[in-house]
């Protein structure tokens, strides 16, 4: 059953890096566009993302729940340690969604639409960027629970250059993830050629910052180059997604839309593998080498059972719910000769 849950808890992962990433990065391609097309990809963005925002961050809510029941002793050396980058991040989530809601479905329109507008912007950087601060500080290191002083053990354990490249690649990611997705959501050739150069522009942005969380860990002393190229899994999941990623341009060239999207998927799924499996089951590196396992410090076998069980049955009530969520809203933008209605 243990291997049911870490299934669950990376899927989970998985499908929030890539789901809420686009919704994240939606809000991140408007803050970066020039005040001439920013209400474009305002639209573009409001009706891609408006109706199933809030659901991105079930996977989420999956990811935390399972933590907190089957692994709490992770769950609580990370909220201990990292309770702040945490705290930033739930206040980014908080802040977008009430944002979100007011910029878009407010009764009264006045000057608080652009303050709203603001905080949906600066929270869609802001929320991201400490995502993956979060993930990086996990992998880094730098938590010490010998720790006697507050910085060294509440500050420096995430702000340091890798776990900040970890973030700023996650907000390329997030952004290129999301240019993607808007191609397709594109009313007229104007704006499809608009978010091909986002797409282009995040996706190099994306390689510089990738390039800095190998600077970042060379700095840092993380054998991050021999964690990724030096098994099999990580090497082949790497050629994969710098192949699929030619793929991914050459059917952007053809006009394509719904396989771009699979492979951008693809592409951020191959990047978490490469970074997970070498460590697996580890979930948190510790100072000196100690590290938290997810085989090793799990709660009761009853509690797993549990666990396992309500997330299985879960599933198969909420999944299908979910899919037919999407599928409805978007098939509701399309009319019978597949262009989008105007």
């Amino acid at each position: 059953m243990e291997y049911v849950i870490i299934g669950f808890l990376w899927l989970a992962i998985l499908l929030y890096l890539v789901l809420g990433g686009a919704d994240f990065g939606a809000g991140i391609i408007e803050l970066f566009s020039t005040p001439a097309n920013r209400s474009r990809t305002r639209k573009a963005a409001y009706q891609a993302i408006g109706p199933i925002w809030e659901a991105n961050h079930m996977w989420l809510i999956i990811a935390v729940v399972i933590l907190f029941v089957g692994f709490p002793l992770i769950y609580s050396t990370m909220s201990i340690y990292l309770h702040i980058p945490l705290v930033i991040m739930l206040i980014g989530i908080t802040a977008r969604g009430t944002a979100f809601v007011f910029r878009n479905y407010d009764a009264v329109v006045d000057n608080m639409q652009g303050i709203y507008n603001r905080i949906f912007l600066l929270s869609s950087f802001i929320t991201p960027l400490f995502l993956g601060i979060i993930a990086g500080s996990a992998i880094s290191g730098q938590i010490n629970p010998s720790s006697t002083d507050f910085l060294s053990a509440y500050v420096f354990v995430w702000f340091n250059w890798f776990s900040v490249a970890i973030g700023l690649f996650t907000v390329a990611l997030c952004g290129f993830l999301a240019s993607i997705y808007l191609i397709g959501e594109a009313k007229n050739d104007e704006d499809k050629r608009d978010f091909i150069r986002k797409a282009r522009n995040w996706n190099i942005i994306a390689v510089v910052c990738g390039a800095l969380v190998f600077t970042a860990a060379w700095h840092d002393d993380i054998p991050l180059m021999r964690w990724i190229l030096g098994n099999t899994i990580g090497l082949t999941a790497v050629i994969a997604a710098f192949i699929s990623l030619l793929v991914l341009w050459i059917l952007v060239g053809r006009g394509k839309t719904i396989m771009p999207r699979i492979l951008a998927g693809f592409q951020a799924s191959m990047i978490l593998l490469a970074i997970t499996y070498v460590h697996f089951p580890d979930f948190l590196i510790l100072k000196d080498g100690e590290h938290l396992s997810l085989f090793k410090h799990q709660a009761p076998n009853a509690t797993m059972q549990a666990l396992g069980w309500a997330l299985i049955i879960g599933s198969l009530f909420i999944l299908p719910a979910l899919f037919y969520l999407y599928y409805s809203f978007q098939k509701d933008r399309f009319v019978e000769d597949g262009h989008l209605k105007s």
